[in-house]
């Protein structure tokens, strides 16, 4: 498999090049820090590419658009692919190879083996896209595997999605670490997210941060008391009015295993949310604090 180079970077495409890469620095005694993305990078995926810089020795970025944990084909056919943009970016952002495998590599003839996570991953996402889960669990396990990293970085707006992979590797003992990292936002709060670029019609950007400022609101509500049913439905309230067509999910859940709450009892929450605005799914989260916490939700 030939090898390109963009900078002092490399770009590998196939499971044995990136092995052989791994274990020339492991001959070194290098760790290994691993970020997984579908591209169309952003600063938040290159924020997850600094973290793993500063907690490990060498960086594998992996670009793959993984056709598993699609569940509306039409979404899996407009997802953005900028490969050459993003190469740039990660070069620029000092990351050591950027991991870009086929769908043939990832999933050969006669691939017939799926990783399921129950818990977790029920509820929320799991409720709306059927089978996203499986998907997730399955290639994020075969990229611990093909990379066999120390540390791998995800961002909170996943939350169940770091949820999952958490549990995953602790089923099936993968000494990976999941390592998660703080949501990085544009300046009116919206979440940055892939699918941004997509809010293209009139107001429509402006109408997105509404759903930001809507969970801080009813965060701040709830800590401060307020009753959680109450708060939620005014919360959905608000992001109907504000135009968004459909709210799959506003709930509040403990952030430690994501149960459901329906107080706060002092210990550590999420309001957790999925709206639709024209015609762009977004997903976010914010932290609930019992008074006087100031905890990460996940250590």
């Amino acid at each position: 498999m030939l090898e390109t180079v963009t900078t002092d970077m490399r770009t590998l495409h196939a499971v044995a090049d990136l092995r052989h890469a791994v274990r020339g620095w492991r001959r070194s005694g290098l760790t290994v820090g691993l970020v997984p993305t579908m591209g169309a990078l952003h600063d938040g995926h290159l924020s997850l590419v600094r973290a793993a810089l500063r907690a490990t020795d060498r960086v594998i970025v992996s670009i793959f658009v993984n056709p598993t944990q699609f569940d509306n084909p039409a979404d899996l056919e407009t997802y953005p692919r900028v490969m050459e943009a993003d190469a740039r970016l990660l070069a620029d952002a000092g990351a050591h190879v950027l991991y870009a495998p086929t769908v043939a590599q990832m999933y050969p003839p006669g691939f017939a083996t799926t990783v399921s996570v129950r818990g977790v991953s029920e509820g929320l996402c799991g409720a709306h896209r059927p089978g996203h889960f499986d998907g997730v669990a399955t290639v994020v396990c075969k990229l611990f595997l093909q990379s066999q990293a120390d540390a791998a970085f995800f961002g909170e707006k996943d939350f169940q999605q770091v949820h999952v992979v958490r549990r995953m590797a602790a089923d099936l003992d993968i000494p990976t670490r999941v390592e998660a990292c703080p949501t990085r936002r544009e300046a009116d709060g919206l979440a940055m997210s892939s699918r941004n670029r997509r809010l293209v019609g009139p107001g429509d950007r402006e109408r997105a941060g509404v759903l930001p400022a809507t969970l801080d609101d009813a965060a701040r509500a709830i800590a401060g008391g307020q009753p959680v049913g109450p708060v939620l439905a005014a919360a959905r309230a608000r992001l109907l009015a504000a135009g968004f067509g459909d709210v799959e999910y506003l709930e509040m859940r403990r952030a430690a295993d994501l149960a459901p709450l329906a107080a706060l009892n002092g210990q550590p929450a999420r309001l957790l949310a999925a709206a639709w605005l024209a015609g762009v799914r977004l997903i976010d989260n914010v932290p609930v604090m019992p008074a006087g916490e100031d905890v990460r939700a996940l250590p």
